[in-house]
């Protein structure tokens, strides 16, 4: 036999299940998401991992440098800045990146004007369907997507897959990522450092010296009027930390010494200055390295002096 309910039952009940439902939805579009939770985002086999902290770069004064040493007054890059208003150098507070084999990834903290870009896709010959935007690229293996995954964060992604943001809807299981506090991290796969050709020559030795370490991990954060390099190398022994210390140790004494036969002193406007003023720890698993970047560096970087 079927129960019927009054409808003085039936409303209040259907209401409290229509609020409960726009509560939830709200509740988790306006949560903040830790950067442990958005790292756990992005595809991260094999791949090198970029964090910057763009707020803390600003508040330093160091911000205006990287981008100038980034090149980012391009044309194309004009044209995108004109059209949508999205300057990262103002807007952008924090970016996550995973450079991996299938494309970049990117998740992005700061303030987005959503119809401009849009309209900015649409202008471009591309589509925005459901909240997720694609738009062809300058060549076939860099097809651009992406979505909101909050008002202040965008999910990107350029790749030969034109869905490929998508990817970073839903947390890969695992542990928790270690997040460090630099306003700056570089986490380097031991397989990125066989790829010499990218590298500077100056950086290649020290390069094949990390190969063998487990994780690899470079920071660096503001200190005084410069910057300060960090490295943390987790190896599988302490004999082969040590071992590693040691290399690192005996290449930035060459590399001085090769400066020195050349007549030259160490100079803080290039990599010379950087590498030779090293200094290295063995604590356990890991090596420590640290080195201090003038400001005069990252000017002349800026300036194309490099």
């Amino acid at each position: 036999m079927r129960h019927r309910y009054p409808l003085w039952l039936v409303l209040p009940l259907l209401a409290g299940v229509c609020a409960g439902i726009i509560f939830g939805v709200a509740y988790l579009r306006s949560r903040s998401f830790s950067n442990a939770n958005l790292l756990q985002r992005l595809p991260s086999d094999d791949a090198v991992v970029l964090y910057v902290d763009f707020e803390g770069l600003r508040r330093a004064g160091l911000l205006d440098l990287f981008a100038a040493a980034a090149g980012t007054q391009d044309p194309e890059y004009r044209s995108f800045v004109e059209s949508t208003g999205f300057n990262y150098v103002r807007d952008l507070n924090t970016a996550l990146v995973s450079f991996h084999s299938s494309g970049k990834y990117l998740l992005l903290r700061g303030r987005f004007d959503w119809s401009n870009l849009s309209e900015y896709v649409r202008g471009q010959g591309g589509t925005c369907y459901n909240s997720l935007c694609r738009l062809e690229g300058s060549a076939p293996e860099r097809k651009i997507s992406y979505f909101p995954l909050q008002p202040n964060l965008m999910a990107l992604a350029v790749s030969e897959d034109n869905m490929a943001a998508t990817r970073l809807q839903g947390r890969r299981s695992g542990p928790r990522p270690e997040i460090l506090a630099a306003p700056l991290w570089l986490l380097i796969p031991p397989a990125a450092l066989k790829d010499e050709a990218r590298l500077p020559a100056g950086l290649r030795p020290f390069a094949r010296a990390l190969r063998g370490a487990q994780k690899v991990v470079l920071s660096g954060g503001p200190e005084g009027s410069r910057m300060r390099l960090q490295l943390e190398a987790t190896c599988n022994s302490n004999e082969q930390a040590a071992t590693l210390a040691t290399q690192l140790r005996a290449l930035t004494t060459l590399l001085g010494q090769l400066v020195a036969r050349e007549h030259q002193t160490p100079n803080p406007r290039d990599l010379s200055g950087i590498l030779t003023a090293g200094i290295f720890e063995q604590k356990g698993l890991r090596v420590l390295g640290s080195w201090p970047v003038e400001r005069v560096f990252l000017e002349s970087l800026a300036g194309g002096g490099l």
